[in-house]
């Protein structure tokens, strides 16, 4: 993929001495819109690759267990050739052997259908974002962090310099972002404020702590007016205290002020289940030690 955008830009370079200026804008733009979907794709990849990394290490740990389990039976067929007659009890025994590897089978199948399901689920919502909010405004940006897909948005777009008053441009976007939740009604949206290291006290207002916090409530609100559901809506104010750069320049400051909107899936039955079937391949185990 590099090595397409490096092809990309050195076809506009030589495009740019004989295409008008317009061409060259709009291939200029059309190769950004590239360069943005391959960094979004790229942290997908990679937060794929950390789960898949994590799922891997459990199936080869439990395929070990069943290898195990499936010679100790061939062990136990071995022997029975041995005896002239096959007691019940070993009949018994040798029919639970053969149960608990086919239990054990459909368990881990489910475990890697609910991780597939889980990744699908996060791809097809990160879209469906993208698609409704759309990818203009650079100090938009829509992504996947350690699987949780979040939305980030400046605060030269949400609000005015030390104000938690929002903007119009804001309720333009806060509106889409509250059509996707309305559509999406077993996901729940975690508002989440952002400030620089600068002191803040203003009104009623004693710190960044309040600030960050009043700001999250502010979008919260918003998106209720705009139609969200309440029930679905989370407030969150971080202060100055998870930077995304150091606050030494004012750049960076205006960096760090933002707000992120996570969309997090209500799937605590999907990891319930997981869960429950995590416990009981570990009860499993022990029992048949």
């Amino acid at each position: 993929m590099k090595r397409m955008l490096l092809a990309s830009c050195a076809s506009l370079l030589l495009l740019a001495s004989c295409v008008s200026k317009k061409e060259y804008a709009a291939l200029e733009a059309r190769q950004q819109e590239t360069q943005d979907l391959l960094n979004s794709a790229t942290v997908k990849l990679n937060s794929c690759l950390e789960e898949k990394a994590s799922a891997t290490t459990r199936v080869a740990s439990l395929e070990e267990r069943i290898a195990e389990l499936r010679r100790d039976k061939d062990e136990l067929i071995q022997s029975s050739k041995d005896l002239t007659v096959l007691t019940q009890q070993g009949a018994t025994n040798l029919e639970k052997s053969l149960e608990s590897l086919k239990e054990k089978d459909l368990k881990i199948n489910r475990l890697q259908d609910a991780l597939t399901k889980k990744d699908s689920v996060t791809l097809a919502l990160v879209t469906s974002l993208k698609k409704e909010v759309g990818l203009d405004d650079q100090d938009i940006e829509i992504n996947v962090e350690k699987g949780v897909v979040f939305i980030s948005l400046s605060d030269k777009v949400l609000f005015k310099s030390g104000s938690y008053n929002i903007t119009n441009r804001a309720k333009e976007i806060l509106g889409k972002v509250a059509t996707v939740i309305n559509g999406k009604p077993d996901f729940e949206a975690l508002v989440e404020g952002h400030t620089d290291n600068v002191p803040y006290k203003k009104g009623v207002l004693l710190d960044n702590w309040d600030l960050s916090a009043k700001r999250a409530t502010a979008i919260v609100r918003a998106l209720v007016e705009l139609g969200a559901n309440p029930s679905q809506l989370i407030a969150a104010g971080r202060s100055e205290y998870v930077p995304l750069v150091p606050n030494d320049t004012a750049e960076n400051k205006s960096t760090n002020r933002r707000t992120k909107i996570y969309v997090l899936p209500k799937i605590d039955q999907f990891y319930t289940m997981i869960e429950e079937e995590m416990k009981n391949l570990e009860t499993g185990e022990e029992g048949g030690e």
